[in-house]
């Protein structure tokens, strides 16, 4: 066990930073700042492996599949805040994407020792969340061994559910054990073996593009606009009343009545001044275009 983790690049100590304890705070940080640098250039270069999961992803999901993030300390706590960001930004069921961290909502907070490394948990997860065969499972793990983790996409994989793993280390267990695996090397944390840093910066990014780029997919986003956001609090609403008026280019009053038919639906509110329709038929033509608000506009334009 100890020679595995003794050749993982995220436990090396990196020459850089070895007298960051000597450093002045600018200095400090601008040593740090240096480091975060080199994650987007790592990241990058899997983009070919991040493009073939959200191909899978959405394979699955406009088929009715589900995603489950699986993680543990840093890698957990990233899965369930990219998870429950869904719902708000594109209105997804919670049932969609969700995200699990090994010994439960209290480790989101609180460490909870001992829990990364029952392997048993992670296959019980699987099989209590009722994961099966039309859903993809992403494990998140900075050293690719995390034995929760690994528990759960060998128990994903052994019931036909798509695998995704994503580490900041090469030759990692999870490569083994994933169908795809995602696997940005950032080099040796600033402070050796605090993959809260480096690797869960390229973690978030990885996790970034995977859920964007299935809504984009799914047609939850018309132009670079969020038209599957709902509105929750006052921001949101401000947010939809701006979108309705930006690819319309109605009056703020004109949205706003719109968006009061629409129920707050800013695709209803769209099609319904795009196209003259009320609410109802506005989301039956939205149905028929399975959520794409270019689509049914177009259709309607184009006849």
């Amino acid at each position: 066990m100890t020679s595995y983790f003794a050749q993982l690049t995220t436990e090396k100590i990196n020459p850089s930073t070895q007298s960051i304890d000597e450093c002045d705070t600018r200095d400090m940080l601008a040593l740090m700042n240096r480091e975060d640098q080199l994650v987007p250039v790592a990241v990058g270069k899997e983009i070919e492996s991040i493009a073939a999961a959200v191909d899978r992803l959405y394979d699955a999901l406009k088929d009715g599949g589900r995603m489950f993030y699986v993680g543990a300390g840093t890698s957990g706590r990233l899965g369930v805040l990219d998870a429950s960001e869904c719902p708000p930004t594109f209105g997804t069921d919670p049932e969609m994407v969700q995200g699990y961290i090994a010994g439960g909502d209290i480790a989101l907070r609180t460490a909870v020792e001992g829990c990364e490394d029952d392997t048993e948990a992670g296959e019980r997860l699987i099989d209590e969340k009722g994961v099966t065969s039309r859903d993809v499972v992403v494990g998140i793990t900075a050293s690719g061994s995390t034995p929760f983790v690994l528990g759960a996409i060998r128990r994903a994989k052994s019931i036909g559910a798509g695998t995704i793993g994503i580490t900041t280390n090469q030759n990692s267990r999870i490569e083994e054990a994933c169908d795809i695996c995602i696997a940005p090397n950032v080099g040796p944390e600033v402070v050796a073996g605090s993959t809260r840093l480096k690797s869960g910066t390229a973690q978030k990014l990885v996790l970034n593009m995977l859920t964007t780029g299935v809504m984009i997919k799914l047609g939850k986003v018309y132009n670079n606009l969020m038209v599957d956001l709902k509105a929750s609090n006052v921001k949101l609403h401000d947010r939809s009343i701006r979108i309705v008026r930006t690819v319309t280019g109605v009056s703020e009053q004109q949205a706003v009545e719109a968006l009061r038919q629409a129920n707050m639906q800013v695709k209803i509110a769209i099609l319904m001044i795009e196209t003259g329709a009320d609410a109802s038929e506005a989301e039956e033509m939205l149905r028929l275009h399975q959520g794409r608000l270019k689509a049914a506009i177009r259709s309607i334009k184009d006849v």
